[in-house]
């Protein structure tokens, strides 16, 4: 789910851009996003994505168990378009578009992925504007009830 559907509400052609890049990640990983195959609870996919992308180890993140019949260049250059996917702001994402001239494209000029953007950046929709007077977000309401 995109951050901005999550979080706001928002959904846009964007979203399923964001939904393609954690599924192609899923894929590449053999992992869900925030399970292991252990159902142990890790590190958000993005950020593990990234994480390895920064330490210019992105093979690290291709499932073992999957047959070798890829070249590294090509699955670098799946993990490069899926960061770009799953960016929090949408007008960062490509288009689909886009990522089909990536993938076909042997002398495309992709541009660089910035890191997940959910660490510590600040949110351009403030609480008091998310929260209106009945306590609602999204259109949910909470309703507390007291403890006998």
């Amino acid at each position: 789910m995109s951050p901005e559907y999550a979080m706001h509400g928002q959904f846009s052609v964007k979203s399923d851009v964001f939904s393609f890049g954690i599924m192609v990640l899923e894929i590449i990983s053999g992992k869900r996003r925030g399970y292991s195959s252990e159902s142990e609870c890790v590190e958000d996919i993005r950020k593990h994505a990234w994480t390895k992308w920064e330490e210019q180890t992105p093979m690290e993140l291709v499932d073992p168990n999957m047959v070798v019949s890829y070249s590294d260049e090509e699955v670098i250059k799946c993990i490069q378009i899926d960061l770009l996917c799953v960016q929090d702001d949408p007008v960062d994402r490509p288009t689909m578009a886009n990522i089909v001239y990536y993938l076909n494209s042997p002398s495309a000029n992709l541009p660089s992925p910035d890191g997940p953007g959910y660490f510590g950046r600040k949110d351009s929709i403030t609480t008091s504007k998310m929260l209106d007077i009945s306590g609602s977000i999204n259109g949910i309401i909470f309703t507390e009830f007291p403890a006998r």
